[in-house]
């Protein structure tokens, strides 16, 4: 039985209510129920199947793993991760400055509309929360608020570590590729549960190389996937708007 001793120890370092907030705020943010959209892109994935270079679990897991190393964390993950901090530091030429560069490195239409849609209808879902919102020419930017920058400004929020924060994001979206791999396979649910599996044992790696990035180092440089979009944008069938 234990002692009075061990059971304070334990008691001393439990979650506070502050971190248990903090938790429960980024679950919500990573849900794939969030009204945002994300459901509704494939991100390259449906021009993949149709031309036949993902066709099997195996194949739609290492698309998706390679797409988690390759762009995710040496673009997006990296403008969260800085973006939660310039946020909390009111710093709105440094998030004026990031928000140009995610618009100008979307290499197709499609990827571009996506990134803006998605960050309109995330600072729409604040806004219905009664959370004051920064406008979309925040910091002298002439563009609209994309989603990287939308989401690590809901983050910044939270008492959440920029590196939480990241951890969310890639989750959230991991569940939202899984899901579309399902549907443009098309795949079991078995299948996808065993793709989340694995992207969920790749993402703190990737996080962790995104945090490693200095400015300068990120890039969005990714051939086979800008092709792909851009077939997609007239691929004759679609179940998804990217």
């Amino acid at each position: 039985m234990p002692t009075t001793t061990t059971t304070r120890a334990t008691m001393s370092t439990a979650p506070t209510p502050a971190a248990d907030a903090a938790l429960l705020q980024l679950i919500w943010l990573a849900s794939p129920a969030l009204p945002v959209g994300g459901f509704s892109y494939s991100e390259g994935l449906e021009a993949a199947v149709d031309h036949g270079r993902v066709h099997d679990e195996a194949s739609a897991a290492e698309w998706l793993s390679h797409q988690l190393r390759i762009t995710l964390a040496r673009a997006d993950l990296a403008v969260v991760g800085e973006a939660v901090q310039a946020w909390r530091n009111q710093d709105l030429d440094r998030i004026a400055a990031l928000n140009d560069w995610v618009l100008h490195t979307r290499e197709t239409a499609e990827l571009r509309l996506q990134a803006e849609q998605m960050g309109r209808s995330m600072l729409e879902w604040l806004k219905s929360l009664g959370r004051a919102v920064p406008g979309a020419r925040e910091g002298g930017s002439t563009m609209p608020l994309t989603y990287p920058l939308a989401f690590a400004f809901a983050a910044s929020g939270t008492l959440a570590a920029p590196r939480q924060a990241m951890l969310a994001f890639a989750f959230g979206w991991a569940e939202n590729m899984g899901q579309a791999a399902i549907k443009a396979v098309p795949l079991g649910q078995g299948s996808g549960q065993r793709i989340l599996m694995r992207l969920a044992a790749e993402i703190p790696p990737a996080v962790d190389a995104a945090l490693a990035l200095a400015p300068g180092e990120r890039q969005s440089f990714a051939p086979m996937l800008a092709i792909l979009s851009a077939r997609h944008e007239t691929q004759y069938s679609r179940l998804f708007r990217s």
